[in-house]
């Protein structure tokens, strides 16, 4: 059975510690992407060194490749890609929305007419969504039902509902309109996510546990109303989504608050695509438990890392000759052995040893700035821990 306790409150800010088939993690908690089963750049042995305790996996990316080999010869998911702890897979719609853009890039068997129709590539409707693959503009249906059993098929020990996460700028017609639409399909997800976990149990198959989503943009009353209407699913936990992805950091902040009231206590709280240091100290200052981005492995290719005093612009050439660490109150091993000054030169000479070791740093950081977080709450401290944070931390190092 999947188990949870909520070990500690300090103010809104939690501590739970989470009991799955596949070991136990704690939270407040940042999981790693592996998008295609894959950390970009690292490999599974430097995650158990900095302790990561659970990962995400995109149903889309495998869905598409190696779907089928997945299953037929490595049963699960965990085996295929070697890991042996908790993994949590999300339902692949927002894939589905976003890389229609990557048709701009495709082979030439896609038209030119067809790369400008965004329509052409992803269809919604009521009881399914229809999208092309944007490695071979192949066709393919998902739906409530569907993606809950690939999610099964694919044996994460935590699931996601199928939503319609409705673009940052939509109207509030149209955010109502997809609203309604996520509600019905969440209802069919639970459905069917309870039905597989019965053929799970008669089969001596661990369960599964599953995150229904809040939605719609920054619509106050449009959040409130979804908030309700998730939190009251009979499902283990809830996730909220499309916060800071456009958004200003200033409306995510505003958004949380207002959500707060309508959020349940018993409930662990996930909320999804957040991944900067100040994000994550602010949303667990709200009530939030968990995290997960992909930008600690992707800012390589602005040359910034994160770090305890703020975002630092490596190429900068006041850091030539410096003998300084990167982040002067951090112990990875990228901080331990080598300075400034070698890193910029690595970046300035496009190494690609650079990648590598801004992706280590950058992941150990947040793993470890969630897990001291943790640490303040348990001792009812986080109130002077953040507030410690924001003396050192500055947005525009």
């Amino acid at each position: 059975m999947f188990e949870f306790n909520l070990e500690n409150t300090n103010n809104k800010a939690r501590a739970w510690e989470f009991f799955t088939e596949h070991w136990s993690f704690k939270t407040p908690i940042f999981m790693p992407v592996w998008t295609k089963a894959t950390v970009k750049w690292l490999h599974n042995e430097e995650l158990d060194e900095m302790w990561a305790e659970i990962i995400l996996n995109n149903t889309y990316h495998l869905y598409l490749k190696p779907w089928a080999d997945v299953v037929k010869y490595f049963w699960w998911v965990h085996s295929f890609q070697n890991y042996n702890k908790p993994i949590l897979t999300d339902s692949g719609w927002f894939q589905v929305f976003s890389l229609w853009q990557e048709w701009s890039k495709a082979p030439s068997f896609i038209s030119e007419s067809s790369k400008k129709e965004k329509i052409k590539m992803v269809k919604i409707k009521e009881h399914w969504v229809y999208f092309r693959s944007f490695i071979d503009g192949s066709k393919h249906l998902f739906n409530a039902e569907n993606v809950m059993d690939t999610q099964s098929d694919l044996w994460a020990d935590i699931i996601m509902a199928f939503d319609e996460c409705a673009p940052w700028d939509s109207t509030e017609k149209y955010a109502q309109a997809a609203m309604d639409r996520t509600h019905r399909w969440a209802v069919r997800c639970v459905k069917r996510w309870k039905e597989n976990n019965k053929k799970r149990e008669e089969k001596w198959e661990y369960l599964q546990a599953l995150f229904p989503i809040i939605q719609w943009v920054t619509y106050d009353n449009l959040r409130i109303e979804s908030a309700k209407f998730i939190s009251a699913l009979d499902t283990p936990w809830i996730a909220i989504w499309w916060l800071s992805v456009w958004e200003t950091k200033e409306n995510m902040y505003r958004t949380l608050d207002v959500l707060s009231p309508y959020l349940p206590e018993n409930k662990p709280r996930y909320l999804m695509w957040v991944g900067t240091p100040e994000d994550l100290i602010e949303a667990i200052y709200r009530g939030i438990d968990m995290f997960d981005c992909v930008l600690p492995t992707r800012i390589w290719r602005h040359k910034m890392a994160f770090t305890s005093l703020g975002n630092v612009r490596v190429k900068n050439k006041k850091y030539k000759f410096s003998k300084e660490k990167l982040d002067p109150n951090c112990d990875c091993k990228t901080c331990n052995n080598y300075t400034l000054w070698y890193l910029r030169h690595i970046v300035m000479e496009e190494e690609s040893l650079w990648w590598q070791l801004l992706s280590y740093h950058n992941l150990y950081y947040l793993i470890n700035l969630a897990k001291k977080s943790r640490i303040a709450i348990l001792e009812n401290k986080f109130d002077e821990f953040r507030e410690d944070f924001w003396k050192k931390y500055k947005l525009n190092k």
